[in-house]
């Protein structure tokens, strides 16, 4: 099969022929009909996050089984499926609780294992153990979530990140009210899911805050009741002028900056929820007195999604006309094309670009 690769932080991609194993036990193969790209992707090519490499990127894909190992229950060939790059034990205590996106045993390959994708002989990896830019994937079992065939493979792609990672930290993390006020930094492929999951959740003022003029504008058509370009002036400042704070802040863009904006966004009572995913370098400051006045930071892993319960239901959403999937893609390319939509994502004039196979 053909994947593009990543040889080396900071270097493009390079489309690799690759071998694949037959699944073994609790693990199934996939063939990728489309994969979009995200923004965790481009933080580990440019080295913001260290991973080992080779490694085939990608972790947003829809496709179909093509064949399972032995004791796979979940899914069986020709079922349509998306990714979800956290499987779960289903035994661990964070997963008996309630929150398997923190899985404390996550399934995963054991070192004595042998390489279960080859370049040349040699093992590559599968970023988040996933790897989405790909014709094919080899993966557990409960990395995936069935949806109904009538979805688009291009849309049902981005519930398995951007969608699920947006509307989860409304629903779940933050579990925005009906008539609550909400602050949206950031409006890329997730933040236009967050403005929209806050929609769903009943909110009565959505300010959405970023620094391009069109991702302001898509912001509106996802459900923002106000819009704030931040390159224009202070957005602490009009915020405030606005909402006089609000009730919850969620910061999308990952940088020490905007979490400080975010936090000086809130009224007495909100709060702060931590989306972006940071250089792992970054930090930032805070007044701690004014957490007196009951403020709260919280970060939002994946959404604090059940990924078999809240994609589902991602899902219906679409089918039912409540949840735009179609308008977040801003571009079908294909694989060979893939270094020139992360160069797209870099401009800022995108939403999502999403790899289609044939």
């Amino acid at each position: 099969m053909r994947a593009a690769v990543l040889t080396e932080a900071g270097r493009p991609l390079s489309i690799e022929d690759v071998t694949v194993s037959a699944p073994l036990p609790g693990e199934v193969l996939v063939n990728v009909k489309a994969s979009g790209l995200c923004h965790s992707d481009l933080t580990v090519m440019q080295g913001k996050q260290s991973h080992p490499v080779p490694v085939i990127m990608g972790h947003e894909a829809a496709g179909v089984v093509e064949a399972v190992g032995e004791g796979v229950t979940y899914v069986s060939p020709g079922d349509h499926v998306v990714t979800f790059p956290i499987p779960f034990c289903g035994e661990c205590r964070n997963c008996l609780l309630g929150r398997p996106n923190i899985c404390s045993a996550s399934p995963n390959r054991t070192p004595d294992q042998p390489a279960r994708m080859t370049i040349g002989g040699e093992a590559v990896g599968t970023f988040a153990l996933v790897g989405g830019f790909a014709e094919q994937l080899l993966v557990h079992e409960r990395t995936l979530v069935k949806i109904p065939e009538e979805i688009p493979f291009d849309r049902a792609a981005l519930i398995g990140c951007g969608v699920v990672t947006g509307v989860g930290a409304v629903v779940n993390t933050a579990k925005v009210a009906p008539g609550e006020t909400v602050a949206v930094i950031g409006c890329g492929g997730v933040g236009l899911n967050v403005v929209q999951g806050a929609r769903l959740a009943g909110a009565s003022r959505i300010i959405a805050i970023d620094m391009v003029a069109d991702k302001l504008d898509r912001a509106r058509h996802f459900g923002a009741t106000d819009v704030i370009d931040a390159s224009e002036g202070d957005p602490v400042a009009a915020v405030q002028e606005l909402a006089g704070g609000v009730d919850h802040a969620i910061e999308v863009v990952g940088l020490a900056s905007t979490f400080e904006q975010a936090f000086g966004m809130l009224g007495p009572g909100g709060t702060l929820t931590l989306i972006g995913s940071p250089p792992e370098t970054a930090a930032g400051s805070l007044n701690l007195l004014t957490l007196l006045y009951e403020r709260r930071v919280q970060g939002s892993l994946m959404g604090s999604a059940r990924s078999r319960v809240d994609m589902p239901r991602i899902a219906q959403h679409y089918l039912n006309g409540t949840l735009d999937l179609e308008s977040l893609i801003s571009a079908h390319i294909t694989l060979d094309q893939v270094n020139a939509g992360f160069e797209a994502m870099l401009g800022g004039g995108v939403a999502r670009s999403v790899i289609s196979f044939v």
